[in-house]
């Protein structure tokens, strides 16, 4: 636990004793799918294809549930070897003759878009990635996936399929600790965000304004943020996915009170870019800013907001609606050491310090942390 400069350490299970009773615990509820898919070529050639986000349909939920074919972006290992040839794999284990057709469409740098197609049209993308695909588990683990990976690489909560790796500050929570909690007079709520590869992209530049940050697509249901905005003060994030969602709230919500309420139905998709934060002077408070969401959604009958965020969060960044963050221990120059350092405004050295010389355990499987954003 770390606030105002002091460290100590507990058990997790514990986490209830620092959490202030009348504080919004929020989580994020995105479900890790088996995107990782083998084919092998008549050659014997193996081609590793990783699903990382649909393309046609762009939503999550349509794409795995489609049942005639889907187009993903996807990084493809050995791609040297694929060609322009379609490539094929039978899927016995769905019961009958269901073959797989892989075709490579275009490439844009290390990355393809790949069209998926089937021949049974009873079968889901979903249940093929669920009879097939391998648990993408985070490249530093250097082990291939096992069979616990399924039960212990997904949150209790985790419920929309659409990750490719798991928000790993869940991983702690049981449903008995959630439970305690709520015993305790903290109330939950969940949002979702889809968790790229993009995550585990190091930052390779002397200047972090540089650093390309990945693109996410974020679903927060309305009721989430009326909690969110009765909450403010006394908001938990549960990881760094929750935060960067939580904190891009704020700046849709000033997007959203400069538009014209006759416009909003003109307006597409909502993007908050990496740089967002530090070239535009918003002046709303955290709770204006949020009911210009719940007003927006009132006013095109929707019940759940859906944008795409790519903010990133650095030193120099002013927190609007996160409190406390849970979090485990990250990478050195890696984004979220980034997010952590802005949270405790450069304090980071002193969490650190003090995770390495108790032989804390870093990274998705490792220990967690409770931080308190400086007062």
């Amino acid at each position: 636990m770390y606030r105002d400069g002091q460290v100590s350490d507990d058990l997790f299970y514990n986490v209830g004793r620092y959490i202030p009773s009348g504080s919004l615990l929020v989580y994020n509820n995105t479900r890790v799918i088996q995107a990782r898919l083998v084919f092998h070529k008549p050659t014997g050639a193996r081609i590793e294809v990783f699903c990382l986000a649909p393309i046609e349909p762009y939503d999550y939920q349509l794409s795995l549930s489609s049942t005639n074919g889907c187009v993903w972006k996807c990084m493809i290992g050995n791609a040297k070897k694929w060609h322009d040839e379609p490539i094929s794999m039978p899927l016995a284990n769905l019961g009958g003759h269901v073959t797989l057709h892989a075709e490579k469409l275009s490439q844009q740098g290390n990355t393809f878009a790949v069209r998926f197609s089937w021949d049974d049209t009873s079968v889901a993308f979903s249940e093929i990635l669920e009879a097939i695909g391998e648990l993408p588990i985070p490249p530093y683990l250097n082990r291939p996936t096992e069979e616990s990976d399924k039960t212990t690489y997904q949150t209790v909560y985790s419920r929309i399929k659409g990750s490719v790796a798991a928000p790993t500050a869940g991983l702690h929570f049981t449903d008995a600790v959630l439970d305690g909690l709520r015993r305790q007079g903290i109330q939950t709520t969940e949002l979702t965000l889809h968790v790229g590869a993009g995550t585990f992209q190091p930052v390779k530049v002397e200047d972090a304004n540089e650093h390309p940050m990945h693109t996410e697509i974020i679903a927060v249901p309305k009721e989430a943020i009326r909690q969110i905005i009765a909450h403010l003060g006394h908001i938990v994030s549960v990881g760094t996915t929750s935060m960067r969602t939580l904190e891009s709230l704020y700046f849709i919500g000033c997007r959203l009170q400069d538009a014209e309420i006759s416009n909003y139905r003109d307006i597409e998709t909502i993007h908050i870019n990496q740089h967002e934060p530090y070239e535009k002077a918003y002046t709303l408070s955290s709770a204006v800013a949020l009911q210009a969401i719940v007003d927006y959604l009132d006013a095109t009958g929707q019940d759940t907001l859906h944008a795409e965020t790519q903010i990133m969060i650095r030193p120099g960044y002013t927190f609007h609606v996160v409190d406390i963050l849970i979090t485990n221990f990250h990478q050195p120059k890696s984004t979220l050491l980034l997010l952590v350092s802005a949270f405790v405004d450069g304090d980071w050295h002193t969490i650190y310090d003090y995770a390495l010389s108790h032989d804390f355990r870093f990274l998705s499987y490792g220990d967690s942390s409770i931080l308190f954003k400086k007062s």
